[in-house]
Protein backbone atom coordinates (compact mmCIF):
# COMPACT_ATOMS: atom_id res chain seq x y z
CA UNK A 1 0.00 0.00 0.00
CA UNK A 2 1.66 3.15 -1.23
CA UNK A 3 -0.20 6.77 -0.30
CA UNK A 4 1.34 9.48 -2.04
CA UNK A 5 1.22 12.79 -0.81
CA UNK A 6 0.14 16.36 -2.38
CA UNK A 7 -1.22 15.14 -5.68
CA UNK A 8 -2.65 16.86 -8.62
CA UNK A 9 -6.27 16.09 -9.55
CA UNK A 10 -5.98 17.16 -12.76
CA UNK A 11 -4.96 13.52 -14.59
CA UNK A 12 -8.08 12.17 -13.02
CA UNK A 13 -10.99 14.66 -13.62
CA UNK A 14 -12.07 15.19 -17.17
CA UNK A 15 -12.87 19.28 -16.56
CA UNK A 16 -9.14 18.98 -16.32
CA UNK A 17 -9.17 20.85 -12.36
CA UNK A 18 -5.59 21.34 -11.18
CA UNK A 19 -6.65 20.51 -7.36
CA UNK A 20 -4.79 18.97 -4.99
CA UNK A 21 -5.12 15.90 -3.53
CA UNK A 22 -3.27 15.74 0.44
CA UNK A 23 -3.05 12.19 0.05
CA UNK A 24 -3.90 9.86 -2.88
CA UNK A 25 -3.90 6.26 -3.56
CA UNK A 26 -5.10 4.18 -6.32
CA UNK A 27 -6.62 0.44 -5.42
CA UNK A 28 -6.63 -2.27 -7.50
CA UNK A 29 -8.52 -4.70 -5.49
CA UNK A 30 -11.78 -5.26 -3.17
CA UNK A 31 -9.05 -6.01 -0.05
CA UNK A 32 -6.70 -3.49 -0.75
CA UNK A 33 -10.06 -0.93 -0.79
CA UNK A 34 -11.18 -2.09 2.68
CA UNK A 35 -7.68 -1.66 3.98
CA UNK A 36 -7.71 1.92 2.76
CA UNK A 37 -11.03 2.49 4.15
CA UNK A 38 -9.77 1.05 7.48
CA UNK A 39 -7.18 3.56 7.91
CA UNK A 40 -7.93 5.78 10.39
CA UNK A 41 -5.47 8.02 9.89
CA UNK A 42 -7.36 9.60 7.06
CA UNK A 43 -10.81 10.36 8.71
CA UNK A 44 -11.48 12.77 5.06
CA UNK A 45 -11.90 10.47 2.29
CA UNK A 46 -12.90 10.94 -1.20
CA UNK A 47 -13.91 8.22 -3.38
CA UNK A 48 -12.56 9.27 -7.07
CA UNK A 49 -13.76 6.51 -10.25
CA UNK A 50 -12.98 8.01 -13.62
CA UNK A 51 -13.90 11.67 -12.81
CA UNK A 52 -16.54 12.10 -15.58
CA UNK A 53 -19.21 13.85 -13.63
CA UNK A 54 -17.45 16.16 -11.01
CA UNK A 55 -16.78 19.64 -10.61
CA UNK A 56 -13.62 19.79 -8.17
CA UNK A 57 -13.93 23.64 -6.54
CA UNK A 58 -11.01 23.40 -4.00
CA UNK A 59 -8.18 21.48 -2.85
CA UNK A 60 -8.97 18.21 -0.84
CA UNK A 61 -7.88 18.11 2.51
CA UNK A 62 -7.99 14.15 2.97
CA UNK A 63 -7.25 11.33 1.46
CA UNK A 64 -8.44 10.53 -2.32
CA UNK A 65 -9.29 6.85 -3.25
CA UNK A 66 -9.35 6.37 -6.91
CA UNK A 67 -11.26 3.04 -7.73
CA UNK A 68 -8.94 1.02 -10.45
CA UNK A 69 -10.71 -2.33 -10.27
CA UNK A 70 -10.09 -4.25 -13.70
CA UNK A 71 -11.60 -7.06 -15.45
CA UNK A 72 -14.68 -8.02 -18.06
CA UNK A 73 -16.06 -11.88 -17.69
CA UNK A 74 -18.71 -13.48 -19.56
CA UNK A 75 -21.26 -14.88 -16.56
CA UNK A 76 -23.17 -16.42 -18.10
CA UNK A 77 -24.79 -17.35 -21.99
CA UNK A 78 -27.71 -18.97 -23.73
CA UNK A 79 -28.60 -19.27 -27.27
CA UNK A 80 -29.59 -15.48 -27.63
CA UNK A 81 -28.27 -13.52 -24.43
CA UNK A 82 -25.15 -13.29 -22.48
CA UNK A 83 -24.72 -11.58 -18.82
CA UNK A 84 -21.26 -9.44 -18.42
CA UNK A 85 -19.86 -8.49 -15.10
CA UNK A 86 -17.59 -5.32 -15.78
CA UNK A 87 -15.59 -4.27 -12.77
CA UNK A 88 -15.72 -0.89 -11.60
CA UNK A 89 -12.27 0.97 -13.07
CA UNK A 90 -13.09 -0.08 -16.78
CA UNK A 91 -13.39 2.80 -19.27
CA UNK A 92 -17.13 2.85 -20.34
CA UNK A 93 -16.67 3.52 -23.43
CA UNK A 94 -13.92 0.87 -24.25
CA UNK A 95 -16.58 -1.60 -22.18
CA UNK A 96 -19.30 -0.67 -24.42
CA UNK A 97 -16.40 -1.48 -27.72
CA UNK A 98 -15.37 -4.87 -26.20
CA UNK A 99 -18.94 -6.06 -26.31
CA UNK A 100 -19.19 -4.54 -29.95
CA UNK A 101 -16.26 -6.25 -30.73
CA UNK A 102 -17.87 -9.46 -29.56
CA UNK A 103 -20.97 -8.67 -30.78
CA UNK A 104 -23.11 -8.11 -27.79
CA UNK A 105 -25.72 -5.91 -28.14
CA UNK A 106 -27.98 -3.44 -25.57
CA UNK A 107 -25.85 -0.83 -24.73
CA UNK A 108 -24.39 0.44 -28.33
CA UNK A 109 -26.47 4.07 -27.58
CA UNK A 110 -24.33 4.29 -24.80
CA UNK A 111 -21.01 4.76 -26.73
CA UNK A 112 -18.77 7.46 -25.86
CA UNK A 113 -19.81 8.67 -22.40
CA UNK A 114 -16.94 9.76 -20.32
CA UNK A 115 -16.21 7.70 -16.97
CA UNK A 116 -15.64 4.51 -15.84
CA UNK A 117 -18.00 1.32 -15.49
CA UNK A 118 -18.55 1.44 -11.37
CA UNK A 119 -20.21 5.24 -11.83
CA UNK A 120 -22.53 4.40 -14.73
CA UNK A 121 -25.34 3.04 -12.58
CA UNK A 122 -24.95 6.38 -9.96
CA UNK A 123 -26.79 8.47 -12.57
CA UNK A 124 -28.12 5.57 -14.60
CA UNK A 125 -26.51 7.06 -17.61
CA UNK A 126 -28.41 7.29 -20.81
CA UNK A 127 -28.42 8.70 -24.80
CA UNK A 128 -29.96 8.52 -27.96
CA UNK A 129 -33.05 6.49 -26.36
CA UNK A 130 -31.31 3.58 -24.02
CA UNK A 131 -30.45 3.99 -20.49
CA UNK A 132 -28.34 1.89 -18.25
CA UNK A 133 -31.13 0.50 -16.86
CA UNK A 134 -32.16 -1.37 -19.99
CA UNK A 135 -29.54 -3.49 -19.89
CA UNK A 136 -28.90 -3.68 -15.84
CA UNK A 137 -28.84 -6.79 -13.92
CA UNK A 138 -27.34 -5.82 -10.82
CA UNK A 139 -24.43 -4.51 -9.29
CA UNK A 140 -21.80 -5.36 -6.21
CA UNK A 141 -21.86 -2.22 -3.86
CA UNK A 142 -19.08 -2.32 -0.89
CA UNK A 143 -21.11 -0.82 2.39
CA UNK A 144 -18.29 2.18 3.54
CA UNK A 145 -20.31 1.29 7.19
CA UNK A 146 -19.89 -2.29 7.16
CA UNK A 147 -17.06 -3.11 4.75
CA UNK A 148 -19.26 -6.14 3.38
CA UNK A 149 -20.27 -6.58 -0.50
CA UNK A 150 -23.92 -6.32 -1.17
CA UNK A 151 -25.62 -7.21 -4.74
CA UNK A 152 -28.42 -4.72 -5.69
CA UNK A 153 -31.07 -5.87 -8.13
CA UNK A 154 -32.37 -3.22 -10.78
CA UNK A 155 -35.40 -3.11 -8.02
CA UNK A 156 -33.16 -1.99 -5.12
CA UNK A 157 -31.46 0.46 -7.49
CA UNK A 158 -34.82 2.52 -7.70
CA UNK A 159 -33.26 3.85 -11.68
CA UNK A 160 -34.76 7.16 -12.74
CA UNK A 161 -34.13 9.75 -15.27
CA UNK A 162 -30.15 10.64 -14.02
CA UNK A 163 -30.99 8.71 -11.35
CA UNK A 164 -30.39 5.99 -8.81
CA UNK A 165 -30.19 4.58 -4.89
CA UNK A 166 -26.85 6.14 -5.01
CA UNK A 167 -28.02 9.17 -5.51
CA UNK A 168 -30.79 9.30 -2.88
CA UNK A 169 -31.19 7.54 0.31
CA UNK A 170 -27.83 5.53 -0.25
CA UNK A 171 -25.63 8.60 -1.38
CA UNK A 172 -21.93 8.61 0.37
CA UNK A 173 -22.88 4.90 1.41
CA UNK A 174 -21.57 2.65 -1.11
CA UNK A 175 -18.63 1.94 -3.32
CA UNK A 176 -19.64 0.03 -6.58
CA UNK A 177 -17.25 -2.46 -6.95
CA UNK A 178 -18.78 -4.13 -10.44
CA UNK A 179 -21.74 -3.89 -12.86
CA UNK A 180 -23.75 -6.87 -14.45
CA UNK A 181 -25.00 -6.68 -17.68
CA UNK A 182 -27.35 -8.83 -19.77
CA UNK A 183 -26.89 -8.17 -23.55
CA UNK A 184 -28.42 -10.26 -26.78
CA UNK A 185 -25.99 -12.45 -28.74
CA UNK A 186 -28.09 -11.95 -32.05
CA UNK A 187 -31.88 -10.41 -32.98
CA UNK A 188 -30.11 -6.89 -31.52
CA UNK A 189 -32.81 -4.60 -30.73
CA UNK A 190 -31.87 -1.70 -32.17
CA UNK A 191 -32.52 2.21 -31.50
CA UNK A 192 -32.27 4.34 -34.29
CA UNK A 193 -35.29 6.80 -34.11
CA UNK A 194 -33.54 9.08 -31.34
CA UNK A 195 -31.77 12.10 -31.89
CA UNK A 196 -30.28 12.17 -35.43
CA UNK A 197 -28.66 8.83 -35.40
CA UNK A 198 -31.06 7.55 -38.66
CA UNK A 199 -29.52 10.73 -40.78
CA UNK A 200 -25.79 9.29 -39.42
CA UNK A 201 -26.85 6.13 -40.58
CA UNK A 202 -27.63 7.68 -44.14
CA UNK A 203 -24.44 10.08 -43.95
CA UNK A 204 -22.53 6.78 -43.98
CA UNK A 205 -24.60 5.48 -46.81
CA UNK A 206 -26.46 2.48 -44.12
CA UNK A 207 -29.47 0.92 -45.06
CA UNK A 208 -29.34 -2.21 -42.65
CA UNK A 209 -27.56 -1.07 -39.68
CA UNK A 210 -25.55 -3.38 -36.95
CA UNK A 211 -25.22 -2.90 -33.49
CA UNK A 212 -21.47 -1.81 -34.95
CA UNK A 213 -23.21 0.89 -37.54
CA UNK A 214 -24.97 2.15 -34.75
CA UNK A 215 -22.27 2.75 -32.38
CA UNK A 216 -20.18 4.57 -35.02
CA UNK A 217 -23.23 6.74 -36.19
CA UNK A 218 -23.35 7.73 -31.80
CA UNK A 219 -19.61 8.09 -32.09
CA UNK A 220 -19.73 10.69 -34.85
CA UNK A 221 -22.51 12.43 -33.61
CA UNK A 222 -21.12 13.27 -30.26
CA UNK A 223 -17.57 14.00 -31.80
CA UNK A 224 -19.52 16.53 -33.72
CA UNK A 225 -21.46 18.11 -31.00
CA UNK A 226 -19.11 17.29 -27.55
CA UNK A 227 -15.58 18.56 -27.21
CA UNK A 228 -13.25 15.24 -26.54
CA UNK A 229 -12.31 16.22 -22.69
CA UNK A 230 -8.32 15.11 -23.77
CA UNK A 231 -8.72 18.66 -25.61
CA UNK A 232 -10.86 20.95 -23.90
CA UNK A 233 -11.75 20.31 -20.08
CA UNK A 234 -15.57 19.02 -19.81
CA UNK A 235 -17.84 17.25 -17.99
CA UNK A 236 -20.34 16.46 -20.22
CA UNK A 237 -23.85 17.65 -19.96
CA UNK A 238 -23.66 19.48 -17.01
CA UNK A 239 -27.33 19.94 -16.21
CA UNK A 240 -30.75 17.65 -16.17
CA UNK A 241 -33.22 18.19 -18.97
CA UNK A 242 -36.05 19.48 -16.86
CA UNK A 243 -39.60 17.72 -16.57
CA UNK A 244 -42.14 20.38 -16.41
CA UNK A 245 -45.71 20.43 -16.57
CA UNK A 246 -47.61 20.22 -19.89
CA UNK A 247 -49.76 23.56 -18.22
CA UNK A 248 -46.71 25.22 -17.63
CA UNK A 249 -45.43 24.20 -21.47
CA UNK A 250 -48.32 25.15 -22.74
CA UNK A 251 -48.14 28.95 -21.38
CA UNK A 252 -44.48 28.98 -23.03
CA UNK A 253 -45.36 28.26 -26.20
CA UNK A 254 -47.18 30.54 -26.46
CA UNK A 255 -44.11 32.93 -25.99
CA UNK A 256 -41.87 30.10 -28.07
CA UNK A 257 -43.12 28.93 -30.51
CA UNK A 258 -40.12 26.60 -31.55
CA UNK A 259 -39.72 25.48 -27.87
CA UNK A 260 -38.93 21.50 -28.09
CA UNK A 261 -40.20 19.00 -25.69
CA UNK A 262 -40.49 15.25 -25.48
CA UNK A 263 -43.50 13.69 -23.39
CA UNK A 264 -42.92 11.89 -19.93
CA UNK A 265 -46.48 11.39 -18.89
CA UNK A 266 -50.17 12.37 -19.80
CA UNK A 267 -49.34 15.80 -17.67
CA UNK A 268 -45.59 16.33 -17.76
CA UNK A 269 -43.52 16.71 -20.30
CA UNK A 270 -39.19 16.81 -20.50
CA UNK A 271 -37.42 20.07 -22.08
CA UNK A 272 -33.98 20.42 -23.48
CA UNK A 273 -31.80 22.24 -20.65
CA UNK A 274 -29.46 22.65 -23.96
CA UNK A 275 -32.69 24.86 -25.64
CA UNK A 276 -33.21 26.82 -22.88
CA UNK A 277 -29.42 27.66 -22.21
CA UNK A 278 -29.05 28.96 -25.76
CA UNK A 279 -32.02 31.20 -25.61
CA UNK A 280 -31.09 32.60 -22.37
CA UNK A 281 -28.09 34.09 -24.40
CA UNK A 282 -25.19 31.71 -23.14
CA UNK A 283 -24.11 28.91 -25.70
CA UNK A 284 -20.72 29.78 -27.61
CA UNK A 285 -19.98 32.72 -24.52
CA UNK A 286 -16.29 32.47 -23.18
CA UNK A 287 -15.43 34.16 -19.85
CA UNK A 288 -11.74 34.01 -19.68
CA UNK A 289 -10.44 30.91 -19.57
CA UNK A 290 -14.13 28.53 -19.31
CA UNK A 291 -17.39 28.78 -20.44
CA UNK A 292 -19.86 27.76 -22.06
CA UNK A 293 -19.52 25.31 -25.29
CA UNK A 294 -20.28 26.96 -29.14
CA UNK A 295 -21.99 24.00 -30.28
CA UNK A 296 -23.63 22.55 -27.27
CA UNK A 297 -24.84 24.68 -24.83
CA UNK A 298 -25.81 21.99 -22.02
CA UNK A 299 -21.58 21.70 -22.04
CA UNK A 300 -19.46 23.75 -19.85
CA UNK A 301 -15.75 23.77 -20.64
CA UNK A 302 -12.43 24.81 -19.23
CA UNK A 303 -10.38 26.20 -22.06
CA UNK A 304 -7.31 25.78 -19.84
CA UNK A 305 -6.20 26.10 -15.96
CA UNK A 306 -9.63 27.69 -15.41
CA UNK A 307 -10.63 27.56 -11.39
CA UNK A 308 -13.49 24.99 -10.66
CA UNK A 309 -14.95 27.97 -8.75
CA UNK A 310 -15.45 29.78 -11.60
CA UNK A 311 -17.27 26.93 -13.44
CA UNK A 312 -19.74 26.60 -10.55
CA UNK A 313 -20.51 30.23 -10.64
CA UNK A 314 -21.06 29.95 -14.13
CA UNK A 315 -23.47 27.40 -13.64
CA UNK A 316 -25.39 29.11 -10.83
CA UNK A 317 -25.37 32.47 -13.20
CA UNK A 318 -27.23 30.10 -15.97
CA UNK A 319 -29.39 28.74 -13.41
CA UNK A 320 -30.99 32.14 -12.17
CA UNK A 321 -31.07 33.12 -15.91
CA UNK A 322 -33.27 30.27 -16.57
CA UNK A 323 -35.58 30.81 -14.07
CA UNK A 324 -35.93 34.02 -14.27
CA UNK A 325 -36.72 33.93 -18.37
CA UNK A 326 -38.76 30.77 -18.52
CA UNK A 327 -39.49 30.25 -14.79
CA UNK A 328 -37.97 26.91 -14.70
CA UNK A 329 -35.66 25.02 -12.39
CA UNK A 330 -32.75 23.74 -14.03
CA UNK A 331 -30.35 21.38 -12.00
CA UNK A 332 -26.82 20.19 -11.80
CA UNK A 333 -26.08 16.55 -13.44
CA UNK A 334 -22.68 17.02 -12.29
CA UNK A 335 -21.33 16.48 -8.71
CA UNK A 336 -19.82 19.58 -6.97
CA UNK A 337 -17.25 19.04 -4.80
Amino acid sequence: MHIKENISLKPYNTFGIDALASFFISVSSIDELKQVLALKAYPNKLILGGGSNMLLTKDFKGLVIHINLKGIEVVSETDNFVTIKAHAGENWHEFVLWCIDNDFGGIENLSLIPGNVGTAPIQNIGAYGVELKDTFVSCEALSLESQTVTAFTKADCDFGYRNSIFKQQAKGQYIITSVTFVLSKKNHKLHVNYGSITSQLKTMHVTQPTIQDISKAVIAIRESKLPNPKEIGNSGSFFKNPVISKSHFDKLSQNFSDIPSYPVSESEVKVPAGWLIEKAGFKGKQFENYGVHKKQALVLVNYGNAKGSDILNLSKLIQKTVKRLFGISIEAEVNIL
